[in-house]
């Protein structure tokens, strides 16, 4: 944690890689000001909060800024893409649409590291942070598999199909299930959170849109579970091509 205007300004200018950053309603003066110019050219997002939501993080003075730093340094999915071209493999993306939970990101993470995924792309609002928390459930997964962020799940997704990547969204609005696709090509699985699943704009892009079977009372799975089963169908298919 890092607190007060000058101290978040110093820790952005020096590169530090900001998770979020809360800044009190009304805040106001030359010193707010260059704040905001450097969250606006670094593309770092922040939330306007009560200042007792401040107080709640820190009893110290805080000066209407407070800033978490970021254990992970996030990359860069246009970088990504073209390496793993680059080295002969067959690019399996996870894009993560709403996950706020962290312990459903360091699970879904971990579960990713293992199956091979090359990437996680989450959205630079909107999106759990990648806290101790996380980095624990992950299994410290989050340490070795790239994690990317961007301001626009729609535009990435778009750049990913410019690439050859096909989108397959894990959704229950089809009847199609998640063994129909062919994960041999290069694909991007898609999932979104419990209370609101994938967005809308993300659905109509989509390649393919799968569901899990569900043959219980409960409708549902955690994000977490499902990430493992689409995952690994993923990996049979692949294994099987071999």
């Amino acid at each position: 944690m890092v607190f007060g205007i000058r101290a978040v300004i110093e820790a952005i200018k020096s590169g530090k890689e900001m998770e979020s950053v809360y800044i009190q309603r009304g805040l106001t003066g030359s010193i707010f000001s260059e704040l905001r110019v450097l969250l606006k050219e670094g593309n770092i997002g922040f939330q306007i909060v009560p200042v007792e939501k401040l107080n709640r993080m820190t009893a110290r003075n805080h000066q209407g800024v407070v800033a978490f730093i970021s254990p992970i340094i996030y990359q860069k999915i246009e970088n990504i893409i073209p390496q793993v071209y680059e080295e002969g493999k067959v690019p399996l993306i996870l894009v993560l649409d709403g996950i706020t939970d962290v312990r459903n990101m360091g699970a879904i993470v971990r579960t990713a590291e293992c199956a091979g995924v090359q990437a996680v792309i989450v959205p630079l609002k909107g999106s759990a942070q990648v806290n101790p928390d996380a980095i624990k459930t992950s299994a410290g997964a989050l340490y070795k598999l790239p994690v990317c962020r961007h301001e626009s799940l729609l535009k990435v997704c778009r750049f990913l199909q410019e690439s050859g990547l096909q989108l397959v969204a894990c959704t229950e609005k089809t009847n199609d299930f998640l063994y129909q696709p062919d994960y041999t090509a290069p694909t991007a699985i898609i999932l979104g959170s419990e209370e609101s699943g994938i967005s809308n704009e993300l659905i109509r892009i989509s390649d393919h849109l799968a569901k899990i079977p569900m043959s219980g009372e409960i409708e549902s799975l955690n994000v977490s579970v499902s990430a493992g089963v689409i995952l690994y169908e993923a990996v049979r298919q692949r294994l099987v091509a071999e």
